[in-house]
């Protein structure tokens, strides 16, 4: 895999950061692996504190990796962590972290809603229990997070709440293929989209991020084929890259200025960024043969 930056921190990639996020404090949601810990990484590249909240304390049996050894690789990276193990289905874990994070770094920056489940089930299969799973970690988690953590984030000079969920796309085509997947995705861009609003006289920034293509994370490879399937998918890089340019606002963002209330996707940001080859972030397969994400 090509990744943009390297472990020490020096742009090896195409996205050249026009702000930074030295000393910001992020508090992200299940940022023990995938893309919510690239996002930590390129975060602890700048010099920011990084608290991660994710349920994985102990080695998993399938998934790579603990939120302590995440905190490891953001110290190593440059960053400063605080690794919390905690759900966001449980309001005392999230309570809890925004409490540490503010003790500790003494304030909230940044929010990062990287926390989801995903079963594209139609509605006859679905298990209801993963839909209530999808619908708590999503939808409720995503809304906790950002309601407990707001007298933090109106505190900072800069607030910004950072949701990975899609564009509101209202063909029906999506909600026929997963019903159960798409009602909890959307719920996280609804929330987007009203917090957006809500917050508009507070100096808060809320916005979506969604990838253009699949990404290569445990979800897509425990999937059925899921080691077929990411192979035509980019590396968790472009998120992270991505998500650095619309917190750090630079040229990334709306010609009108708007730094609120966009449904972003990477390549979209990466561009007004002035990236023209997305290639480095692939697995290998040429741009032509990657997979297209849902929802777009």
């Amino acid at each position: 895999m090509t990744s943009s930056n390297d472990a020490s921190g020096a742009a090896s990639g195409p996205y050249q950061a026009a702000g930074s996020l030295r000393d910001r404090t992020l508090l992200i949601s299940g940022g023990s692996r995938g893309i919510g810990l690239a996002i930590a990484l390129r975060a602890a590249r700048d010099g920011a504190n990084v608290v991660l909240l994710a349920k994985t304390g102990r080695p998993h049996a399938t998934l790579e990796g603990t939120v302590y050894t995440a905190a490891e690789q953001i110290e190593a990276a440059g960053g400063r962590a605080l690794p919390l193990v905690g759900d966001v289905r449980n309001d005392a874990d999230i309570a809890g972290a925004v409490g540490a994070a503010v003790d500790r770094f003494g304030g909230i920056d940044v929010v990062v809603n990287n926390a989801s489940a995903i079963d594209l089930s139609p509605t006859g299969t679905v298990d209801m229990k993963r839909y209530d799973l999808m619908q708590d970690i999503n939808v409720r988690g995503t809304f906790l997070l950002s309601k407990l953590a707001l007298p933090a984030l109106r505190a900072s000079d800069d607030g910004h709440i950072l949701t990975l969920s899609p564009p509101l796309n209202l063909d029906p085509k999506w909600a026929g293929l997963h019903l159960a997947y798409t009602l909890a995705k959307y719920g996280m861009s609804l929330t987007t989209l009203g917090l957006a609003e809500e917050l508009k006289a507070d100096g808060v920034n809320v916005n979506s991020l969604w990838p253009c293509t699949l990404i290569d994370t445990a979800a897509i490879r425990n999937m059925p084929g899921g080691d077929e399937i990411v192979k035509g998918a980019r590396g968790p890089e472009i998120m992270a890259d991505a998500a650095h340019a619309v917190l750090t606002g630079g040229n990334a963002l709306p010609e009108d200025g708007s730094r609120s209330g966009n449904f972003y996707t990477d390549e979209q940001v990466l561009a007004a960024a002035g990236v023209t080859d997305f290639s480095p972030y692939s697995l290998g397969a040429p741009e032509d043969r990657l997979v297209p994400d849902i929802f777009l």
